[in-house]
């Protein structure tokens, strides 16, 4: 089987991955309940850069090649976006709890479907439009707001989710005109960048046994993008995106068993109608490849 058309292997790798990035953020909870969460996103960065250069060093051209684009504004936005949605995120983690944080920020598919046309002139047709609806009430009823017991903090991860969902389709329109080495050099770079310039002024001297599990989380980084890029190389993305919402049943599994988190009713009804929601919505972006939506 050629590459690019071995779905088994690039949902395996993609199943690896989401566990993966589960476990990252896990660390990432653990590290900035004890530490500000700039230094742990700077340390963090300072791993994926040099993974980054490295990677792109290795590929044809070099360093280079690779930092070479028509659009430096825009990957430079990017790269600076991505890098303040995960230090936003990061922060919800430590407010709401990994379940919580997660089954909000999976409604990120659903604002890349509603935002897919005035961004990228892609067509939405109203069957995907029902569903982004269906699922934005989940997030709702996740929020459970007019009801005397929401909470603001579950602003962070809706903030944090349109910010993803923004990077996304920013990542689809730059790909038109540059190469995927060139805007994985520029998300590395420019979020070492940016996170350095914030966390130099917030460094916090750790323990040992912390170090140990901030090098676990550079790791993990590395190790999940490097399987997502492998997974991206071996299958086609609307074949294994189905299964990035693993990342939500891996990361609530971790809060209950690790964190000692509760799954509540109206998180897992509302997480059940914006997975739901999110699926439909990918599959008929795919049946739209075919037919008119």
């Amino acid at each position: 089987m050629s590459a690019g058309n071995n779905t088994k292997l690039g949902v395996f790798l993609m199943v690896g991955t989401t566990m993966i990035f589960a476990i990252q953020d896990g660390l990432s909870l653990h590290l900035s309940s004890a530490y500000n969460v700039y230094m742990v996103v700077m340390v963090r960065y300072w791993f994926f850069a040099a993974f980054v250069m490295t990677v792109s060093a290795k590929q044809a051209g070099g360093l280079r090649n690779a930092a070479r684009t028509k659009q430096p504004l825009l990957q430079g936005f990017r790269g600076v976006l991505l890098a303040t949605e995960i230090s936003v995120m990061v922060t919800g983690f430590t407010f709401l709890g990994l379940v919580e944080s997660l089954a909000i920020f999976s409604a990120y598919t659903l604002i890349v479907a509603a935002l897919s046309g005035p961004i990228l002139g892609e067509t939405v047709g109203w069957r995907r439009w029902l569903a982004i609806g269906v699922g934005f009430c989940g997030v709702l009823i996740i929020l459970k707001p007019g009801m005397g017991v929401f909470s603001p903090y579950a602003i962070i991860p809706v903030m944090a989710a349109f910010m993803f969902a923004l990077y996304s389709l920013l990542t689809r329109y730059v790909a038109r005109l540059d190469s995927t080495a060139t805007s994985f050099f520029w998300t590395g770079v420019m979020g070492c960048i940016v996170t350095t310039m914030v966390g130099a002024f917030h460094f916090e001297n750790m323990t040992a046994i912390d170090w140990v599990l901030m090098l676990c989380l550079c790791c993990t980084g590395a190790t999940g993008h490097w399987l997502l890029i492998r997974c991206y190389e071996v299958a086609e993305a609307s074949a294994v995106q189905p299964f990035t919402y693993l990342q939500l049943v891996f990361g609530s599994t971790i809060g209950v068993l690790v964190f000692g988190e509760v799954i509540k009713p109206n998180v897992a009804i509302g997480a059940v109608l914006v997975v739901s929601a999110g699926l439909f919505t990918l599959w008929r972006a795919r049946m739209a490849l075919t037919e008119t939506d």
